[in-house]
Protein backbone atom coordinates (compact mmCIF):
# COMPACT_ATOMS: atom_id res chain seq x y z
CA UNK A 1 0.00 0.00 0.00
CA UNK A 2 1.38 3.39 -1.18
CA UNK A 3 1.43 5.99 1.74
CA UNK A 4 0.74 9.63 0.02
CA UNK A 5 1.19 12.22 1.89
CA UNK A 6 -1.33 15.29 0.43
CA UNK A 7 -0.29 18.92 0.15
CA UNK A 8 -3.06 21.55 0.40
CA UNK A 9 -2.34 24.85 -0.85
CA UNK A 10 -4.08 27.39 -0.58
CA UNK A 11 -2.78 31.40 -1.13
CA UNK A 12 0.84 30.01 -1.26
CA UNK A 13 0.28 28.29 2.34
CA UNK A 14 0.25 24.62 3.03
CA UNK A 15 -3.41 24.11 4.62
CA UNK A 16 -5.81 22.01 5.43
CA UNK A 17 -9.94 22.05 6.02
CA UNK A 18 -12.11 20.77 8.16
CA UNK A 19 -14.55 18.96 5.71
CA UNK A 20 -13.53 20.59 2.96
CA UNK A 21 -14.51 24.17 4.25
CA UNK A 22 -12.50 27.16 3.50
CA UNK A 23 -13.80 28.91 6.40
CA UNK A 24 -12.51 26.43 8.76
CA UNK A 25 -8.84 26.46 7.60
CA UNK A 26 -5.58 25.77 9.83
CA UNK A 27 -2.12 26.77 7.98
CA UNK A 28 1.04 24.28 8.66
CA UNK A 29 3.21 26.19 6.38
CA UNK A 30 4.29 29.31 4.26
CA UNK A 31 6.68 27.09 2.28
CA UNK A 32 5.07 23.81 0.18
CA UNK A 33 8.47 23.33 -1.40
CA UNK A 34 9.98 22.85 1.78
CA UNK A 35 7.24 20.92 3.22
CA UNK A 36 7.34 18.06 -0.15
CA UNK A 37 11.03 17.84 0.26
CA UNK A 38 10.32 16.91 3.92
CA UNK A 39 7.77 14.12 3.24
CA UNK A 40 10.09 12.87 0.08
CA UNK A 41 12.89 12.99 2.20
CA UNK A 42 10.86 10.59 5.35
CA UNK A 43 9.90 8.29 2.57
CA UNK A 44 6.82 8.84 0.93
CA UNK A 45 5.82 7.04 -1.94
CA UNK A 46 4.17 9.77 -3.88
CA UNK A 47 2.38 13.03 -2.90
CA UNK A 48 -0.81 14.30 -3.35
CA UNK A 49 -1.11 18.07 -4.62
CA UNK A 50 -3.90 19.78 -4.36
CA UNK A 51 -4.69 23.16 -5.80
CA UNK A 52 -7.45 24.17 -3.42
CA UNK A 53 -8.13 28.20 -5.02
CA UNK A 54 -8.47 26.35 -8.27
CA UNK A 55 -10.98 24.05 -6.27
CA UNK A 56 -12.57 26.90 -5.10
CA UNK A 57 -13.04 29.30 -8.19
CA UNK A 58 -10.74 31.61 -6.24
CA UNK A 59 -7.07 31.49 -8.47
CA UNK A 60 -4.26 29.57 -8.82
CA UNK A 61 -1.27 27.90 -7.64
CA UNK A 62 -0.05 25.91 -10.57
CA UNK A 63 3.51 28.21 -10.35
CA UNK A 64 4.03 27.14 -6.62
CA UNK A 65 3.23 23.52 -7.97
CA UNK A 66 5.19 23.27 -10.72
CA UNK A 67 8.35 24.06 -8.34
CA UNK A 68 7.74 21.54 -6.07
CA UNK A 69 7.66 18.83 -9.28
CA UNK A 70 11.20 20.76 -9.89
CA UNK A 71 12.43 20.32 -6.19
CA UNK A 72 11.41 16.37 -5.94
CA UNK A 73 11.80 13.08 -7.27
CA UNK A 74 9.03 10.91 -6.36
CA UNK A 75 5.84 10.37 -8.17
CA UNK A 76 3.43 13.32 -7.57
CA UNK A 77 -0.24 13.50 -8.61
CA UNK A 78 -2.26 17.19 -8.92
CA UNK A 79 -5.45 17.59 -8.13
CA UNK A 80 -7.92 20.94 -8.13
CA UNK A 81 -9.86 22.76 -10.80
CA UNK A 82 -8.54 20.44 -13.72
CA UNK A 83 -11.66 21.13 -15.38
CA UNK A 84 -10.94 21.79 -18.79
CA UNK A 85 -9.11 19.81 -21.33
CA UNK A 86 -6.37 21.78 -21.71
CA UNK A 87 -5.39 22.68 -18.43
CA UNK A 88 -5.43 19.17 -17.68
CA UNK A 89 -2.89 18.00 -20.69
CA UNK A 90 -0.71 20.96 -19.03
CA UNK A 91 -0.84 19.51 -15.90
CA UNK A 92 -0.36 15.69 -17.13
CA UNK A 93 2.47 16.81 -18.57
CA UNK A 94 4.20 17.97 -15.09
CA UNK A 95 3.13 15.69 -12.96
CA UNK A 96 2.74 11.81 -13.19
CA UNK A 97 -1.02 11.29 -12.64
CA UNK A 98 -3.83 14.07 -12.47
CA UNK A 99 -6.95 13.66 -10.96
CA UNK A 100 -10.16 14.53 -11.95
CA UNK A 101 -13.56 15.02 -10.38
CA UNK A 102 -15.73 17.61 -11.43
CA UNK A 103 -15.09 17.05 -14.97
CA UNK A 104 -15.76 13.48 -14.80
CA UNK A 105 -19.00 13.61 -13.91
CA UNK A 106 -20.04 16.51 -16.04
CA UNK A 107 -18.30 15.75 -19.10
CA UNK A 108 -17.93 12.28 -20.26
CA UNK A 109 -16.93 13.02 -23.50
CA UNK A 110 -13.90 15.05 -23.10
CA UNK A 111 -12.96 12.55 -20.19
CA UNK A 112 -13.22 9.46 -23.14
CA UNK A 113 -10.97 12.22 -25.33
CA UNK A 114 -8.66 12.51 -22.14
CA UNK A 115 -8.43 8.43 -21.90
CA UNK A 116 -7.88 8.19 -25.10
CA UNK A 117 -4.74 10.27 -25.32
CA UNK A 118 -3.26 10.13 -21.75
CA UNK A 119 -4.14 6.43 -20.50
CA UNK A 120 -5.93 4.84 -17.43
CA UNK A 121 -2.57 4.76 -15.39
CA UNK A 122 -2.23 8.41 -15.38
CA UNK A 123 -5.57 9.53 -14.35
CA UNK A 124 -7.18 9.26 -10.91
CA UNK A 125 -10.88 9.76 -10.51
CA UNK A 126 -11.73 11.22 -7.70
CA UNK A 127 -15.24 9.82 -6.37
CA UNK A 128 -15.66 12.09 -3.47
CA UNK A 129 -18.63 11.88 -1.58
CA UNK A 130 -20.87 12.00 1.54
CA UNK A 131 -21.61 8.84 3.07
CA UNK A 132 -22.31 7.14 -0.39
CA UNK A 133 -23.60 9.65 -2.28
CA UNK A 134 -21.10 11.73 -4.81
CA UNK A 135 -20.45 15.54 -4.79
CA UNK A 136 -18.51 17.56 -7.28
CA UNK A 137 -17.12 21.22 -7.07
CA UNK A 138 -15.17 21.61 -4.34
CA UNK A 139 -17.47 19.54 -2.19
CA UNK A 140 -20.38 21.87 -2.87
CA UNK A 141 -22.61 20.55 -4.88
CA UNK A 142 -24.51 17.45 -4.59
CA UNK A 143 -24.85 14.76 -7.38
CA UNK A 144 -27.38 12.17 -6.23
CA UNK A 145 -25.13 9.40 -7.65
CA UNK A 146 -24.60 6.28 -5.79
CA UNK A 147 -20.53 5.90 -5.10
CA UNK A 148 -20.33 2.52 -5.99
CA UNK A 149 -22.93 2.91 -9.32
CA UNK A 150 -20.41 5.56 -10.04
CA UNK A 151 -16.95 3.27 -9.40
CA UNK A 152 -18.64 0.95 -11.85
CA UNK A 153 -19.69 3.37 -14.40
CA UNK A 154 -16.16 4.69 -15.00
CA UNK A 155 -14.55 0.96 -14.35
CA UNK A 156 -16.77 0.06 -17.82
CA UNK A 157 -14.77 3.62 -19.57
CA UNK A 158 -11.73 1.75 -18.81
CA UNK A 159 -10.71 3.61 -15.78
CA UNK A 160 -8.69 1.76 -12.54
CA UNK A 161 -7.60 4.55 -10.47
CA UNK A 162 -9.75 5.83 -7.82
CA UNK A 163 -9.32 8.57 -4.99
CA UNK A 164 -12.07 8.01 -2.56
CA UNK A 165 -13.11 10.29 0.02
CA UNK A 166 -16.07 10.69 2.89
CA UNK A 167 -16.28 14.71 2.84
CA UNK A 168 -17.96 14.20 5.94
CA UNK A 169 -14.60 12.67 7.58
CA UNK A 170 -12.17 14.69 6.09
CA UNK A 171 -9.67 17.00 8.33
CA UNK A 172 -11.89 15.13 11.71
CA UNK A 173 -9.17 12.81 12.58
CA UNK A 174 -12.16 10.64 13.59
CA UNK A 175 -11.45 7.47 11.40
CA UNK A 176 -11.21 6.50 8.20
CA UNK A 177 -14.76 5.35 6.51
CA UNK A 178 -14.30 1.89 5.99
CA UNK A 179 -17.71 0.53 4.90
CA UNK A 180 -17.94 2.38 1.46
CA UNK A 181 -13.82 1.80 1.24
CA UNK A 182 -14.67 -1.86 1.74
CA UNK A 183 -17.43 -1.85 -0.94
CA UNK A 184 -15.28 0.29 -3.52
CA UNK A 185 -12.18 -2.27 -2.97
CA UNK A 186 -13.92 -5.39 -3.76
CA UNK A 187 -14.98 -4.03 -7.35
CA UNK A 188 -12.93 -5.89 -9.57
CA UNK A 189 -9.94 -4.11 -11.69
CA UNK A 190 -9.88 -0.65 -9.44
CA UNK A 191 -6.87 0.86 -7.34
CA UNK A 192 -8.61 2.26 -4.72
CA UNK A 193 -6.87 5.18 -2.56
CA UNK A 194 -8.55 5.97 0.94
CA UNK A 195 -8.35 9.28 1.94
CA UNK A 196 -10.41 11.14 4.56
CA UNK A 197 -10.45 10.62 8.67
CA UNK A 198 -6.51 8.76 9.43
CA UNK A 199 -5.79 9.81 12.73
CA UNK A 200 -3.47 6.61 13.46
CA UNK A 201 -1.49 4.09 12.47
CA UNK A 202 -4.42 1.66 13.60
CA UNK A 203 -6.34 3.52 10.96
CA UNK A 204 -3.71 2.90 8.13
CA UNK A 205 -3.87 -0.57 9.09
CA UNK A 206 -7.55 -0.98 8.62
CA UNK A 207 -7.61 0.86 5.61
CA UNK A 208 -4.44 -1.76 4.54
CA UNK A 209 -6.74 -4.86 5.14
CA UNK A 210 -9.91 -3.53 2.88
CA UNK A 211 -6.98 -4.12 0.32
CA UNK A 212 -6.56 -0.11 -0.88
CA UNK A 213 -3.57 0.60 -3.01
CA UNK A 214 -2.93 3.76 -1.25
CA UNK A 215 -4.00 5.79 1.69
CA UNK A 216 -3.61 9.82 1.83
CA UNK A 217 -2.01 10.94 5.18
CA UNK A 218 -3.21 14.69 6.00
CA UNK A 219 -4.23 16.44 9.26
CA UNK A 220 -2.78 13.42 11.15
CA UNK A 221 0.76 13.57 9.70
CA UNK A 222 0.86 17.50 10.10
CA UNK A 223 0.06 17.59 13.49
CA UNK A 224 2.42 14.72 14.38
CA UNK A 225 0.12 12.10 15.46
CA UNK A 226 1.94 9.81 12.29
CA UNK A 227 4.86 9.40 10.97
CA UNK A 228 5.40 8.28 7.18
CA UNK A 229 8.16 6.06 8.54
CA UNK A 230 5.62 4.36 11.13
CA UNK A 231 3.33 4.16 8.35
CA UNK A 232 5.57 2.68 5.95
CA UNK A 233 6.36 0.08 8.69
CA UNK A 234 2.39 -1.30 8.46
CA UNK A 235 2.56 -1.61 4.45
Amino acid sequence: MKIIPAIDIMNGQVVRLYKGDPKQKTIYSTNPIEIAKKWEENGADMLHLVDLDATLGLGSNLSIIKKIIQNVSIPLEVAGGLRDESKIMDAAKLADRVVLGTLAFKDKITLKKLLEKLGNQKIVISVDHKDGEIVIQGWQTDTGIGLIDAIKDFSSMGFTEFLLTNVNRDGTLEGPDLKFLEQACQLENTNVIASGGISNLKDVQDVKEKNSFGVILGKALYENKISIQEAKKIT
